[in-house]
């Protein structure tokens, strides 16, 4: 099987043009030097050509400009131009950037482009600077499978490739025939192999050989070949190149004519000529859609769980950031904190006993050895790590299997169509997956083991026979799967034939072993002949490796995933090739799930961070040349485009008419202007507000806000508040009470043992299986089409606590109490399963009873005639609605604009504006509470009545949407039975009534 590639995709074509545009209106032109060979050997320049050489010394046929850096500079900015790109003012140097997403074609753009610059301008030497081992290796291998297909697309060209190694004896004739030879030269190699020189003598052993003299190049050292050739360099991933100075001054030792600097994530943006960037890719389904997979713990809080996040030493005192499990109403949080020395995690916590003990002692910010350790408990937690989570080994075996599962649901899909589905796992340590003894004997490591196991439940599966029926894609789980690791060089004494396999960087010699394992199998892989489907890896295939049918990559460390998020996905992000060779496009197959070790909320929110950091995106912000490269005209087949400086104009309109700031962040009224299809836009362009819109659509999200304009405080209606009505219906409501109870503790005791048997939900701990796919947008990432699954996990690692003890601190009955409570109950099993959880909804299901027991018994009592609610409160109270949202203009309330909760309370308000017998009313603010057993109470109206001159009467109205009790939750309806009783208490107070629409309030005036 082979790779085909379509030489006719636009998106590269255009990246090739940009770069074939540099050089518009240099002529062909070839200066030949022929190397001769004198009597002494010594290698001796000869000139043929069409015109005179400037450089007399040179050792070969070079490259050479006859343009202008003034030339160049206009080149750079047309292509900047049409890319859509800042325009550059000046040359300041001939290095070009050339932004490509990761899984878009880079390499096979910059193969061809030097094609491409052959055939238009006759330059034949080309350097390929790389960063890594990985990379040299994959750029070699791209170079041999699209050799016939260069050739074949330029008139079967001549060109000659080599990977530049300076332990080979044959590399010294490969670089005097790079400089010599008069067709394509491509040179591959490595930044390391000649970033050492020196320029004192004495040193010069400790250079690396290409900068050498050496007597079979006649006395001359291989970097003078190399620079007399005057090469077009391009630098493969600059930001791991061009790192440090060093390496600077040693793309500048090749002499190049100019530089091309390909990446997806450049540091340093050099004269930027071409952006493809992740949203690009996205929109236009370049690459495969990421779909983010995580599990998440859920009720697993039986030990006292510990992760140290963060530590920091800047300034006095030292913190650290961690986080534990802290008691909150309705249950246990998952929380940060900040945390410094003596601080008490049971304090912390909010009194969980679990963390007795967990006190504080130090925290040491040593790089590379950060930690935290406690005064009375031997623990230490290093930085990433954690305690008294769920055991670290289930949750791994558990993403081996949800990867195992992932990958069979995607060949279900995707074998009938001649897709094969390749799985990536990165692992924490290699003896993990693989070791040896001291006799060579192979062991699977635990990684391994369980791979086997998941494997082989799965595949037994009936839904997954069909699988292995028309195609044998491998039933036993030892041909499926395989690692791919760095070897240690066999030492003295060592067995022979025994091989040690590492960990390792992925960026040292050792590493060979792993890349010619898998570099060179690359569409081996790919075809159905090959079983191997699942592959392993320590760091090896981090980058510079990719495959495009790997559709799952799933992190086993240790702790969460230290790669970064776009090296990790970018394994993963070409788009499908079939049996044949060819690309399948649309998001139906090219979608890549990520196992994270983290939420895919978290995993989202980093993921944008890096792309905003590595590829300068800034999300939901216009930028001054963001119209540019608008066509407003075409001359011929050449468009006319906006231009930088109108650009810039449009600009400057939005930040004027509030659109933007003036960062260019997007503001509301945008948002609703485009929403109503009303941008005001310049009349000079008013021919090309079409797309302008489109762009600035794109860049403003999601359009669903509100209109901020509508926002409106509510004032006080004074006409209403200091009339004599309002003041006596006030001072009928405003006093405040206390209460007691009376109850029968054993009918307590039986009630709530009845609810607990009942009601009580205490499952296992859990695993929850969460997926999303990641939508790029210019706006950010967006997180859609979620989906949950769940995973039980019968560990019992942990010891039971003193049951009785917790809930007497959380109830404050009597130990007997709780005693017989749980005796009568008849689920202590249960208490096994999962004992924080049984202690929490126990908890919670004895002081909901005791609370709502006990409100049969209260009593209220008005406190005294100086205890109330005043009535100047309303004058403090600050109000705000949204018109034609939740507030309505009213003429008898105290406020000039009711503000509403609920449909039913909307309803109310007008009929109260509407009824003649209605003389004022008041929704009852926040501040004006009920005492009650289950907290504050908080009525809905306070309405003053009069009927054909009769006597006032005065209401407390509570509205829902029911008046059965059965028919509202438990609590709701005892707070309803409080508040009753304190209105009572109050004697000729107001009547307290309850009402769920106009008509059942009148029908109690009586």
């Amino acid at each position: 099987m082979k790779i085909q590639f379509n030489p006719d995709l636009t998106y590269q074509k255009d990246a090739i043009d940009s770069v074939v545009g540099i050089f518009e209106g240099q002529e062909i032109c070839r200066t030949t030097f022929s190397v001769t060979s004198a009597t002494n050997d010594a290698a001796q320049p000869s000139m043929t050509g069409w015109e005179e050489a400037s450089e007399q010394n040179d050792l070969g046929i070079g490259n050479r400009l006859r343009l202008l850096d003034e030339e160049l500079l206009e080149n750079t900015q047309k292509a900047q131009l049409v890319n859509g790109l800042r325009q550059s003012h000046t040359l300041k140097s001939r290095d070009f950037t050339i932004e490509m997403e990761t899984g878009t074609g880079k390499t096979y753009v910059y193969l061809r482009s030097i094609f491409e610059l052959n055939r238009q301008y006759g330059f034949t030497k080309f350097i390929i600077v790389v960063p890594s081992l990985a990379i040299k290796e994959g750029v070699y291998k791209t170079l041999e499978i699209t050799e016939e297909h260069f050739r074949s697309l330029y008139d079967n060209v001549q060109f000659d490739y080599f990977v530049y190694d300076s332990t080979k004896k044959g590399n010294r004739d490969k670089v005097r025939s790079f400089a010599t030879n008069d067709y394509i030269q491509i040179m591959v190699i490595n930044i390391d192999a000649f970033r050492k020189s020196f320029t004192d003598p004495s040193k010069e052993t400790k250079a690396n050989l290409i900068h050498r003299a050496d007597d079979r190049l006649s006395g001359m050292k291989p970097i003078e070949f190399i620079q007399s050739t005057n090469p077009i360099v391009i630098i493969d991933e600059p930001q791991s190149v061009d790192t440090t100075a060093k390496s600077r001054e040693a793309i500048a030792s090749l002499n190049p004519l100019c530089t091309f600097r390909y990446s997806a994530t450049h540091v340093d943006k050099h004269n930027p000529i071409y952006k493809l960037d992740s949203i690009d890719a996205y929109e236009h389904k370049l690459v495969k859609q990421i779909e983010v997979a995580s599990l998440n713990v859920q009720d697993g809080h039986n030990k006292a769980y510990i992760k140290l996040l963060s530590v920091d030493n800047r300034k006095s005192p030292i913190t650290a950031q961690i986080e534990l499990d802290v008691n909150q109403a309705g249950g246990i949080k998952r929380m940060k904190k900040k945390v410094k020395a003596g601080d008490d995690l049971l304090e912390l916590s909010n009194g969980r006993d679990l963390y007795d003990g967990y006190v504080i002692n130090d925290i040491y910010c040593a790089e590379g050895n950060e930690y935290i350790d406690f005064t009375s408990k031997p623990d230490v937690i290093r930085l990433g790590e954690s305690i008294g989570g769920v055991d670290d080994d289930a949750t791994k075996r558990l993403q081996i299997r949800k990867t195992i599962e992932e990958h069979l649901e995607k060949e279900l899909k995707l074998v009938p169509q001649g897709i094969k589905v390749l799985s990536l796992f990165f692992i924490d340590r290699v003896a993990n997956y693989r070791s040896y003894t001291d006799q060579g004997e192979m062991i699977k490591g635990k990684y391994a083991q369980w791979f086997e196991e998941e494997y082989r439940q799965l595949i037994a599966k009936p839904k997954y026979q069909s699988l292995f029926e028309e195609i044998d894609l491998g039933t036993d789980p030892t041909e499926v799967h395989n690692g791919y690791f760095s070897a240690d060089k066999r030492k003295k004494g060592d067995p022979d034939g025994l091989i040690r396999f590492k960990d390792s960087s992925g960026q040292t010699a050792d590493d060979e072993s792993a890349y010619n394992l898998i570099m060179k199998e690359k569409e081996k892989l790919l075809s159905f002949d090959s079983k191997l489907r699942f592959i392993f890896s320590h760091s090896a295939l981090r980058e510079g490796w990719d495959n495009p049918n790997v559709f799952q990559i799933c992190t086993l460390n240790e702790t969460a995933s230290n790669i970064k998020k776009r090296q990790e996905i970018g394994r993963g992000l070409r788009l499908a090739v079939n049996q044949n060779g060819e690309r399948i496009h649309g998001f139906e197959v090219n979608t890549l799930t990520v196992m994270a070790n983290e939420s895919y909320e978290d995993f989202v929110r980093q993921l944008q961070k890096e792309i905003e950091e590595e590829e300068g995106i800034r999300f939901g912000l216009v930028e001054k040349h963001q119209f540019a490269n608008v066509v407003v005209a075409h001359e011929g087949e050449r468009p006319q485009y906006l231009g930088a400086k109108t650009s810039e104009e449009v600009w400057q309109h939005l930040v004027d008419t509030g659109y933007i700031d003036n960062k260019g962040k997007v503001q509301d009224k945008l948002k609703l202007d485009l929403k109503d299809n009303q941008v005001q836009l310049p009349d000079a362009v008013k021919d090309v507000s079409g797309p302008i819109t489109a762009l600035l659509k794109k860049v403003a999200g999601g359009l669903n806000v509100k209109n901020k304009d509508d926002r409106t405080p509510v004032k006080l209606n004074k006409q209403v508040y200091l009339s004599h009505d309002f003041k006596a219906l006030w001072d009928r409501i405003k006093h405040k009470t206390v209460y007691r109870v009376q109850f029968d503790a054993q009918a307590l005791i039986e009630k709530c043992a009845k609810e607990i048997e009942k009601n009580l939900v205490v499952g296992k701990t859990r695993f929850s299986y969460d997926k999303a796919k990641v939508a790029t947008e210019r706006s950010g990432l967006e997180v859609r089409e979620e989906s949950s699954q769940t995973h039980v996990v019968d560990i019992r690692d942990y010891q039971l606590p003193d049951i009785v003890s917790y809930l007497q601190n959380e109830t404050h009955l009597t130990r007997r109490s709780i005693v017989a409570i749980l005796q009568q109950c008849n689920r202590l099993n249960d208490f096994k399963n999962n004992p924080q959880k049984f202690i929490e909804q126990v908890s919670v299901i004895i002081t909901q009873q005791m609370r709502l027991f006990i409100v049969d018994g209260i009593k209220y009592q008005k406190i005294g005639d100086d205890n109330y609610y005043a009535q100047q409160l309303f004058e403090d109270q600050e109000l705000m609605g949204y018109l034609n949202k939740n507030m309505l203009e009213t003429t008898k309330s105290v406020y000039d604009h009711v503000v509403y909760d609920s449909d039913i309370e909307e309803t109310f308000a007008r009929e109260f504006e509407k009824s003649d017998e209605v003389k004022l009313y008041a929704k009852l603010p926040g501040w004006f509470k009920i005492d009650t057993p289950l907290g504050g109470y908080n009525p809905d109206w306070a309405v003053l009545v009069e009927q054909d001159g009769k006597e006032k009467l005065y209401f407390v109205v509570e509205t829902k949407s029911s008046l059965f009790s059965d028919a509202l939750r438990p609590k709701e309806q005892a707070k309803i039975d409080c508040g009753k009783a304190h209105f009572e208490a109050l004697g000729e107070s107001a009547k307290f009534v309850k009402a769920n629409d106009y008509a059942s309030f009148t029908a109690q005036y009586e």
